[in-house]
C-alpha cells in the first residue's frame, strides 16, 4: 500500500465515514503511511524517543510478521505508529503503538488505531496496554484481563538449580510440535510466526514419554535477548527449559515477559536476576484469554511471551 493509496482516506470500520488521510495537530499537519514504507532508522528513532528498546533489527521482525501505519510531520518525521499480526483471518494481535511525546494526548493515537481495526476489520484482537495507553483502548472497546510483568537484568545463573530433566537443544525437525504446544497454549494457531522466531532462536524443550511438553525460545532483541515464548503446564517444567537460557547467558542481558506472579516459576526468575522493570495489562476485544492459573501437566499455557507486542 503507497503512501498516496492512503491518503485517500480509508473507512474506519468503527464510526460512520472515511478517516481522512491527513490530520491537523497542534497547528501542523499529520499525515499517514504504511510502515512498511519507512526507513528503519526513522522508525527506531521513534521508539528510541519513548523509551522503548527496539534496535533497527527488531523493527524489521515485526514488519516481516505484520502491519501498520505511520503518522508523518510536514518534514517526514515519524510521529506515531500502530500495527497488527494477523494469525489466520479471525484474529491479531495489535502493537507497537507508540506516539511521540509531545503529541500524545493529542488524537494521533486513536487515529492510527481506527486505521489498524479498519483495514484488520473481522477479527478478534489482543494487545498488552501500557498504562499511557489505558484510557485510548478503552475507549475502543478492549477490556483489561491480567498483568504482564516485564523482567529483566543482569542474569545469573540460579542456587537452586532444578532437577535433572530431559532437556535438550531443539532442533529444525522439532518446528511442528513446538507450534503445536504453543498453539495448545495460545488458544490460535501462530504458525508463520513460530517458524521465523524459531529461525531467529536458540530453543531448548523438554519431552516426557516421547512428546513435547515444554519449550523455551531466546533470541537477541532490544538490549540483549528476551527468552519468549515459553510453554509448558507446570512451573517444574518451565523453569528446565528457561533455564538453560539463563545460564547461556550468565552475566549478559537477558529479559522475559510472564503472566505469573506466584509459585515457583516467578521466585525461579528473580533469583535468576530478571526483577520486574515494568508492567502492562493484557487486554481483549471480541475473546478472552486464556487463563494461566489453569495450567496443569495436560494444559499447557505461555509463560514468557515471545514479545508484548505479538503475544
Amino acid at each position: 500500500m503507497s503512501e498516496s493509496d492512503i491518503k485517500d482516506g480509508v473507512g474506519d470500520g468503527v464510526g460512520d465515514g472515511a478517516l481522512p488521510g491527513s490530520l491537523t495537530v497542534d497547528a501542523f499537519d499529520v499525515r499517514v503511511a504504511d510502515i512498511a514504507d519507512i526507513d528503519l532508522e526513522r522508525l527506531q528513532a521513534l521508539s528510541i524517543s519513548v523509551g522503548w528498546p527496539h534496535r533497527a533489527e527488531d523493527w524489521q521482525f515485526v514488519r516481516e510478521v505484520g502491519h501498520g501505519f505511520v503518522a508523518l510531520d510536514e518534514i517526514d518525521r515519524v510521529l506515531a505508529s500502530a500495527m497488527w499480526f494477523p494469525h489466520g483471518d479471525d484474529f491479531a494481535t495489535i502493537g507497537m503503538v507508540m506516539t511521540s511525546p509531545r503529541l500524545q494526548a493529542l488524537g494521533v493515537g486513536d487515529w492510527l488505531m481506527k486505521r489498524v481495526l479498519s483495514a484488520s476489520a473481522g477479527r478478534t484482537y489482543r494487545l498488552n496496554a501500557t498504562r499511557a495507553a489505558l484510557a485510548l483502548y478503552r475507549s475502543l472497546g478492549f477490556i483489561g484481563h491480567r498483568t504482564v510483568f516485564q523482567c529483566q537484568g543482569e542474569a545469573r545463573r540460579s542456587e537452586h538449580a532444578a532437577p535433572a530433566q530431559a532437556v535438550r537443544r531443539l532442533e529444525a525437525v522439532d518446528l511442528a510440535a513446538v507450534t503445536a504446544l504453543d498453539e495448545r497454549a495460545f488458544g490460535i494457531s501462530r504458525a508463520g510466526l513460530m517458524a521465523r522466531l524459531f529461525r531467529q532462536s536458540v530453543g531448548y524443550g523438554l519431552e516426557r514419554d516421547g512428546a513435547l511438553v515444554a519449550f523455551a525460545l531466546c533470541r537477541p532483541f532490544g538490549r540483549g535477548h528476551v527468552v519468549g515464548p515459553a510453554v509448558a503446564g507446570t512451573d517444574e517444567d518451565a523453569i528446565a527449559v528457561v533455564q538453560p537460557h539463563v545460564d547461556d547467558h550468565d552475566g549478559r542481558f537477558l529479559r522475559l515477559d510472564t503472566h505469573l506472579d506466584e509459585g515457583p516459576f516467578p521466585l525461579f526468575v528473580a533469583r535468576s536476576g530478571l526483577r520486574i522493570h515494568d508492567t502492562v495489562l493484557s487486554m481483549s476485544l471480541g475473546a478472552p484469554l486464556t487463563d494461566p492459573s489453569t495450567r496443569a501437566p495436560d494444559r499447557p499455557v505461555t509463560y514468557a511471551l515471545a514479545t508484548q507486542a505479538l503475544g
